[in-house]
């Protein structure tokens, strides 16, 4: 199915938050391809750069976000001035995006704005670096409709400083690695959260490591070392959620 094959003609919105531009469009074009969206049908909204703007929820058939350099668990004042912007921002969705049910797919920062919304611990227990990871869907994930079409265990592309510890008893955990029990969860019937990045490529993870080499991720002598740890086997398989996604909720 083709872009222009896709019912509906409701976009879909993409909510970003990354400042530096090379990251930030490729990301976008990432989630272009792999969702097999036109840039009519996927609008981006860049909330590190402008406040978010009104979004009839009625009038979009999904919202996807994309990972970002904030971190849900810092204390308040460490967080600047645009970064609280956008959390205030981003609740106020999330909690209408929740009540209402509306397809939401959130990659990363996702676990962190829906798990902020749940309350539940987001620390740095389960950080993962820069790397591949090995992920297995639960039975509840296997049984998914969004899952349709993954094998039960896949590699994906992570790197996050922290990640939540406990899920609570109203979501439903989907995928999760020996390193990050909570990988992919489920509230509702359509509001998902992966901590692994399933728009990712290995050029995409490369331009991100080069682009976030100063923020804590690695140390200084670690380039290397996490350029050959993205490298240590192929990863093909998470990008089929974004086209599921688009699939299934597209009107």
């Amino acid at each position: 199915m083709t872009a222009t094959e896709l019912p509906g003609d409701r976009p879909f919105v993409l909510l970003a938050t990354r400042a530096e531009d090379l990251p930030a469009d490729e990301e976008y074009a990432l989630f272009l391809r792999y969702t097999g969206l036109s840039p009519e049908r996927l609008l981006r909204v860049r909330l590190e750069r402008d406040p978010m703007p009104p979004l009839d929820l009625n009038e979009v058939s999904g919202i996807l976000v994309g990972g970002s350099p904030f971190n849900a668990s810092d204390p308040l004042e460490k967080k600047s001035a645009v970064q609280r912007r956008v959390e205030a921002e981003m609740a106020e969705l999330v909690a209408e995006v929740v009540a209402r049910d509306t397809p939401f797919l959130g990659a990363c920062y996702g676990v962190g704005t829906l798990g902020t919304h749940l309350g539940a611990p987001i620390d740095a227990t389960f950080a993962e670096p820069i790397s591949v990871v090995d992920i297995r869907l639960t039975a509840a994930g296997r049984a998914d409709a969004l899952t349709t079409g993954l094998p039960e265990g896949f590699t994906a592309f992570v790197g996050h400083k922290e990640a939540i510890s406990a899920l609570p008893p109203q979501a439903e955990l989907l995928a999760s690695s020996p390193t990050c029990p909570v990988q992919m969860f489920r509230l509702g019937r359509n509001v998902y959260a992966t901590q692994f990045h399933p728009e990712l490529d290995l050029d995409g993870i490369v331009t991100r490591i080069h682009a976030y080499a100063s923020y804590g991720y690695f140390g200084p002598d670690e380039l290397d070392l996490t350029l050959a740890a993205v490298r240590r086997v192929p990863v093909t398989a998470p990008s089929r959620l974004l086209r599921t996604f688009v699939e299934r909720y597209a009107r």
